[in-house]
Order: structure tokens, then sequence, then C-alpha cells
């Protein structure tokens, strides 16, 4: 595609044009094959920003990211495919718990996962603090490992959605993350193209959150069931509270010795645990693996206490190039940073609120996320042991323990750790964990 060219359709864009099929297809085409430059990719993400998609629009737009690549079909497999998507938190780690939860139910995962973006974990990122794990894998082995184990966490790779992979980089670094119209077409694009029948969409709400507030929360969601409508996606939406870490921990290789505990029935990360059961659950009804939210909410706790999804995830991560005994030894293969730093309370009382954003911020600043296109990821750094709000600490107390390669670094983001806690006598509303979203539709 010439430069004119380009530049016209980012016009019509900028201007409030609406594109029609044919020009989404050749800025997707653009995008995918390297023609466009990456400025002229930000300069489209940016009239989006500003100008918005209809929906037909954004069912095109997604359509056509998803034909920049190969597709996967799975109509030979025994049992229903199945995924979940979030929006971006700190301290997510759902999808290394529930990939081999939903494989040990009977489910096949093909679970197309990002990067992070701004100051929000990337589920690659965090399967990459293991050596020798292959986010990129051709298409033959991942078919090769879904059928065998049941799940595979992958990136996009060369041949799966390569316009998107090129467009959620630059987001990355655009300030166009938290765009709606290209968090959808981005999310299901991907999702699309792995071949998910069931898709659970996990919302996060709070100031950790790429949408923080309510509204915008739910307008996204009816903008993915209205652009996944007529599609061969099942798609459900969970709001899920960013007003505090969902895990314990922030920090790829962190987050992930802590998946590995929960997988082993070890640790105490309760918020982690009982949302991704409860994905877990919702999703094995979708793919009619269970009967009722009884007998799935049965299933999956089991599967967890037995060992039968710690068994699947060592089975994953072996087949994608990882270590044989990463469950038994992960501090032989997972990273540690050297300096680790305490952040006690100033005073007694209730962790009254907790500015997560600015936890996130700390692990990026720290090492463990990016700035720029292209930046390397420190895996090893990062926080433990965060408190919640509405937790009961006493002077002294730790309301953090920093994660860092050196001291100026850890002397930095105390101060950082120390702002982003607010501590008083009262504890706050308890918030719900998750809501589910009921669609316009429904209610009408």
């Amino acid at each position: 595609m010439n430069a004119q060219h380009a530049a016209g359709l980012i016009r019509c864009k900028r201007d409030g044009g609406e594109l029609d099929a044919s020009a989404l297809r050749a800025v997707a085409q653009g995008i995918g094959d390297g023609s466009w430059s990456e400025g002229q990719i930000a300069a489209f993400a940016m009239a989006v920003a500003w100008r918005g998609m209809s929906t037909p629009e954004c069912r095109q737009f997604t359509l056509a990211l998803r034909d920049s690549g190969h597709c996967l079909r799975w109509d030979d497999l025994p049992g229903p495919t199945l995924d979940k998507h979030s929006t971006g938190g700190v301290g997510d780690g759902v999808s290394l718990l529930l990939a081999p939860l939903l494989a040990a139910c009977g489910g096949y995962v093909p679970m197309i996962s990002g990067r992070g973006l701004g100051h929000t974990g990337g589920t690659l990122d965090k399967l990459e603090s293991v050596a020798g794990y292959d986010v990129h894998p051709g298409m033959a082995r991942l078919r090769q490992v879904v059928e065998g184990v049941g799940c595979a966490i992958v990136g996009q790779g060369d041949e799966l959605v390569p316009a998107d992979r090129r467009l959620y980089a630059v987001r990355d670094v655009t300030a166009t993350v938290d765009v709606a119209e290209l968090m959808v077409a981005s999310i299901l694009s991907k999702k699309l193209a792995g071949g998910a029948q069931a898709l659970v969409l996990d919302i996060k709400i709070g100031n950790g959150a790429q949408l923080p507030g309510v509204a915008a929360a739910r307008d996204l969601a009816e903008r993915m069931l209205a652009t996944a409508r007529g599609t061969s996606l099942d798609v459900r939406v969970v709001f899920s509270d960013m007003d505090q870490l969902l895990g314990r921990e922030a920090g790829n290789a962190l987050e992930l010795r802590a998946v590995l505990d929960l997988l082993r029935d070890r640790g105490d990360n309760p918020r982690l645990r009982a949302l991704t059961l409860e994905l877990a659950a919702e999703l094995l009804c979708m793919g009619g693996l269970s009967r009722d939210r009884a007998d799935a909410g049965r299933r999956v706790r089991a599967a967890l206490s037995s060992g039968a999804a710690a068994e699947r995830f060592a089975r994953m991560v072996s087949a994608l190039g990882g270590p044989t005994d990463l469950l038994e030894r992960p501090d032989a293969y997972l990273e540690s940073a050297l300096v680790q730093r305490v952040v006690p309370a100033s005073a007694s009382g209730h962790v009254a609120a907790v500015d997560v954003r600015a936890l996130g911020q700390v692990v990026v600043d720290l090492g463990g996320g990016r700035t720029h296109l292209g930046q390397a990821i420190d895996h090893a750094v990062g926080l433990a042991e965060v408190v919640g709000r509405g937790d009961l600490v006493d002077a002294g107390q730790p309301l953090a323990i920093i994660h860092a390669r050196t001291v100026p670094a850890a002397d930095k983001a105390e101060a950082s750790v120390r702002q982003a806690f607010r501590i008083a006598p009262e504890a706050p509303p308890c918030a719900p964990l998750w809501q589910w979203h009921a669609p316009m539709e429904q209610m009408a």
C-alpha cells in the first residue's frame, strides 16, 4: 500500500468519516504486511481514539484483523474450545491458573495472550520468566500441544493475527491502550482466529484498570457483545474489582510463583483463587461440560485440589520447551532480585485505599514493564506480599516487599509504594470481587 493511500484512510477517520469493509481490510493489510509505518499506525489509532468507530466498523475491523493471518479450526477435538480475556490488571494471574483448570475438566484452551500494556501486566511476559518456554510456536506445534495437553498459552506469532500484533505494540506506547473500539477489535480478532467457541471477558473496574469507571466498562461490554453478535463466538462479560491487586504479587516471576503455589494447593491468594474458580465454572457451563453451576463449581475445585490442573500446567510448560520439573523446583528456573526491601506501614489502622495504578507503574519503573517498543523485561523485579484494601495493619507491618536489582531502584520505588496506600481508623465498604454483566437486551 502506498503512503498516499494510507494517509487518505487516516485522514478519513480523523475527519469523522466511516470506513467501509474494504477500507478497513486495507488498513489491517497495511499494518500486517509492514507497509504501514509505526507512525501511520499510531496516527490511525489516535484518529480512532478521537472519532470512534460505529458497531459495523468495529465488527469489520475485527474481522479484517482476524483475516490478516492464519485462522485455527478445532472441529476434530472431542470437547469444546474455551477461552478467557482480561482487559488488563495488576497482579492478575488468572489465565495461568484457568487454562490448566479447564483442560483438567475436559475443555480445550488455545489461549492467544498478549504482553503487558502500560501499567498492567501481560500473561506472555509472565510465561517468559520460564527459560525455554516458547510463546511463539508454529501452528503445527500449537495444535499438537492443545490436542495432547488440553491447553496452550501462547502469543500471536507470525502466522496468527499479525496486524493486531503490530497495532497492540504501538498502542502500548501511544496512550491508546484504553480506546474501547481498539480493545474490542484486538481481543475478538485473536479469539476468533484462535478458534474459541466460548469466551469470558473479564473487564476490570477500579483505579488500577485500563477503564476505571463503571460507565466506560459497561460501554465496552456492550460493544464487545454487539461486535461478537453473528460470529461463531459465544461471549459472556464479568466485571471484576481492580481497586486492589487481584493477587498479592505484581511482577512477572513473582506472579508466576504465586500461581504455582495455588496449583499445588498452597499460598495465600484468596481473591485470585476465587475469581479463577468462578470464571472456570462459567466456562464449563458455556461449553456444555457441566449441567449447572453447582456441578461446575465442584468439578473445578476438585481439579485444583487433586493436582489435576497442576499436572496439565506442568505438561504444557514442558511441551512448549520449558523444564519438566518447574512445579517441583521453581527456584531453579525463576529469577530472584538481589535487593528485597520491606515497606512498613507508618500507622496502625485499616487500608482504606490502594493506588493500584501507581503500584503497577512501580513495577514498570523497576524494569518489569515497558515504556517503549522492544524494551527488554526484567522478570525478577516487582512487589510481593502486597496488602489489600480493608486489611488491618499495625504500624511497622509490611505494606509490600519491593524486589529490585539495585539499592537506588529500591529507594525510588519505596517512596512511590508508601504513597500508594492510605491508612484510616475505619474499614472501607466491602466491594464485590466480581459481578456478571446483564446485556441491555436482556434487561429490556
